[in-house]
């Protein structure tokens, strides 16, 4: 075997137990180090942030929005409603995306307007109240949280629907409702599956 068969067999060998090495170093005992220091330390987000309703059944994930609608996709009036989402039929997880037009684009400028009118008419409040997230989609479509001003104009129609009073589900709005990240970061928010599942504990 010549001298350059040897070094290069010897080379190979080298290389393959390294591949084999750093395989199982970080293909294996990394994958576990971080999947076990995740189930201890952070084991609702590493479960994917999971929502329970009263009985105990998954009904969806903080992380991720869902329509509260019947099967001909009318809004309940009984919930929250999400903002508008433009993600494939609405929420869709597999297409998560905004609906890209600009501010001047004439089809947004039409279903933003639409969307107002069923807003306040749903809501029984005037257009002028209605809040810009409750007729925009956010940018991936699945955003789970409406801004605190959205929320607070459901109150009423949720209050009669569920024969609650308009203090109750007030005072679980405030509850629900989360400041800014870090105290300074964004605006506050509610999130809308979280506030419902609320509900659906509250009497009524």
């Amino acid at each position: 075997m010549s001298t350059l068969t040897r070094r290069s067999a010897r080379t190979s060998w080298v290389a393959l137990r390294a591949m084999v090495l750093l395989t199982i170093l970080l293909g294996v005992g990394y994958t576990l180090a971080i999947t076990l220091i995740g189930q201890l330390l952070l084991p609702v987000q590493a479960n994917g942030s999971l929502v329970h309703d009263v009985s105990g059944d998954v009904v969806g994930s903080t992380l991720i929005g869902q329509p509260f609608s019947d099967a001909a996709g009318d809004p309940l009036p009984e919930y929250f409603q999400p903002r508008p989402s433009a993600a494939g039929d609405g929420y869709d997880g597999g297409a998560s995306s905004g609906s890209n037009h600009g501010p001047e684009n004439e089809d947004l400028i039409a279903a933003i307007a639409e969307r107002r009118t069923q807003v306040a008419r749903f809501n029984g409040v005037a257009e002028s109240a209605v809040p810009a997230d409750a007729v925009t989609a956010s940018s991936s479509g699945l955003d789970p949280h409406i801004s605190p001003e959205y929320a607070a104009i459901q109150v009423e129609r949720i209050a009669d629907a569920r024969r609650l009073s308009v203090a109750e589900v007030r005072d679980l709005l405030e509850a629900h409702t989360t400041g800014p990240e870090f105290g300074y970061l964004g605006s506050p928010t509610v999130n809308v599956l979280e506030m419902n599942v609320a509900l659906d504990s509250a009497r009524g």
